[in-house]
């Protein structure tokens, strides 16, 4: 592997600055993960909280949906037709007020605030201040199976975080387009594979990880 071999060239000035920004470097990301867990403990009360309410509101409603059903069957059970015209009439009035009260409560309780979109995660670009290296990536034939010469249209282009020893750099891997204007066809070099589908990190970076954390 090329770190070690650069390691081994170091004077111990330069090993002790490596290991300054190693150390550094490790106690960033223990800081991130820090920071991490804590906003996860907060959404986790916040989660906590919102279930004891939630469990608290269908005890209210299952309650004032037993004292309807009660209404009801006093209102239209036997028990009515037992009073005379005007006591019936006062307390068919009482109960329909009653359940009218009811069913807004049970309609306010089952009322939920409208939750909050959520975000998309966006990747963020990598930091301009580091230097970028160019990598093409272009098709083998300029020329279309169908015998017409290829056009190239523009290109896409995918950033990789890269590293050797002290210096972060960004590999600019372009891949051009081109297109047969008589059949219409799509060119494109494929993209190289990756440790990691569609992650940032490069190869480099990776190992550097990988012996900073267990070598």
């Amino acid at each position: 592997m090329e770190a070690p071999l650069q390691w081994a060239q170091m004077n111990a000035e330069q090993l002790r600055d490596l290991t300054a920004t190693l150390i550094s470097q490790l106690a960033e990301r223990d800081a991130a993960i820090s920071a991490r867990d804590a906003e996860l403990s907060v959404k986790e009360a916040q989660l906590a909280s919102r279930n004891e309410e939630l469990k608290h509101k269908q005890l209210k409603i299952d309650q004032l949906t037993h004292e309807m059903a009660t209404l009801k069957r006093w209102q239209y059970g036997r028990r009515s037709e037992q009073l005379d015209a005007v006591q019936r009439s006062l307390l068919d009035e009482s109960i329909d007020a009653d359940l009218q009260a009811i069913s807004l409560e049970i309609e306010a309780l089952r009322e939920r605030p409208p939750s909050a979109p959520k975000s998309k995660p966006r990747r963020l670009p990598l930091p301009a201040s580091f230097p970028r290296r160019e990598v093409p990536h272009e098709p083998e034939r300029t020329q279309c199976r169908c015998g017409c010469g290829l056009e190239r249209i523009g290109e896409d282009v995918s950033e990789k975080l890269d590293y050797t020893p002290r210096v972060f750099t960004v590999e600019r891997h372009i891949r051009g387009k081109w297109v047969c204007r008589s059949c219409e066809t799509l060119i494109q070099a494929p993209m190289p594979p990756h440790i990691i589908d569609k992650g940032i990190p490069s190869v480099a970076l990776l190992v550097h990880v990988l012996i900073a954390k267990y070598a």
